[in-house]
């Protein structure tokens, strides 16, 4: 693995946000979640060099985070369904995410040697989940455009 030069990388960056506008630089900010310690100084010393007002947002080094444990909560065949009970955790606010989804999207006959495409969930959102996906929706009357109704 390459060591990173600190130094060679700052001057990178320094030049980089020295040719941004204000309003790119203010967009940098507002993501600081995903720029390293290099990029949250320089990008301080640029803001302070123009004059501007720089706030470091209180970020949680990942090494600190709370260690979460995923739970495989189903596994599909096809990526079709795989992509609807994801799309419907999705909408309900559970954070979670499909494996194996790339491969099978390029070669649906991986699937059954991959055990399927997987959604994975938080172990504390189980039972929300599951409960969400185990739901008939097929029985609740259908929406349909107030246009139609006329």
């Amino acid at each position: 693995m390459a060591l990173i030069d600190h130094q060679k990388e700052q001057r990178r960056l320094a030049a980089l946000y020295a040719s941004k506008s204000d309003t790119e630089l203010a967009e940098l900010v507002l993501d600081q979640k995903n720029l390293t310690e290099d990029a949250l100084s320089v990008l301080e010393s640029e803001f302070l060099r123009r004059g501007l007002e720089f706030e470091r947002q209180n970020l949680i080094p990942v090494a600190d985070a709370e260690d979460v444990k995923l739970v495989a909560l189903r596994r599909f065949r096809d990526l079709p369904g795989a992509l609807v009970a994801k799309g419907l955790l999705d909408s309900a606010g559970i954070k979670c995410f499909l494996s194996d989804e790339n491969t099978v999207r390029m070669d649906w006959l991986w699937s059954n040697a991959l055990g399927g495409v997987r959604l994975w969930v938080r172990e504390d959102d189980l039972p929300e989940s599951a409960a969400l996906l185990g739901h008939d929706f097929s029985s609740e009357s259908e929406i349909t455009d107030s246009a139609d109704n006329q």
